[in-house]
């Protein structure tokens, strides 16, 4: 991945808390979006990796030789993704929902990930605040931080709502001992 790249950070509504980061390169050099974030998923937290890529003939020189940024092209709205999965259950169902609503997408798969479609922490405590409403549970940013698609989350509700069971199962088992 050693080659002329430009990443900015563009759009930012700090007011809204709206902001992409791009990533241009110049074309010579295949870009495969999936590699490249398993290379920067290595090296970088989740929330610094761009959301979005793209290859360009070339990329955009001052006169001395740097990248102009101002003079790269925006990028189309929203990230690079594939067909969504679809949600297999309901727990699913509800968690992509209130994804797609605060994130502002009009779909979200099951197994996309939180930060690719523009997550970051104040997204997150708006998230987990609708999803422990939802299913009554405790849900914590760590959570979904190690967990950060709709089915990563959906497993954790899960966990949560079963420590819960057991957890009013094993007085009851230990006051019929005794």
């Amino acid at each position: 991945f050693k080659q002329k790249t430009a990443y900015e950070i563009r759009n930012c509504d700090w007011s809204s808390d709206v902001c992409s980061s791009d990533l241009a390169t110049e074309a010579g050099v295949a870009l495969d979006a999936e590699a490249l974030r398993g290379f920067l998923r290595e090296r970088l937290p989740a929330y610094m990796i761009p959301s979005r890529f793209m290859q360009l003939e070339s990329l955009p020189l001052t006169p001395n030789g740097k990248i102009d940024r101002r003079a790269l092209p925006a990028l189309a709205a929203g990230p690079d993704r594939g067909e969504p999965v679809e949600p297999r259950n309901e727990q699913e169902r509800v968690i992509a929902s209130i994804w797609a609503e605060i994130l502002g997408l009009e779909q979200v798969g099951v197994e996309d990930n939180f930060f690719e479609l523009g997550g970051h922490s104040l997204k997150a405590i708006q998230i987990l605040s609708r999803v422990n409403e939802a299913f009554q549970v405790q849900a914590s940013l760590r959570r979904l931080f190690d967990n950060p698609t709709v089915a990563g989350l959906a497993t954790t509700v899960e966990e949560l709502i079963l420590a819960e069971i057991e957890a009013i199962d094993e007085p009851a088992e230990a006051g019929d001992g005794a």
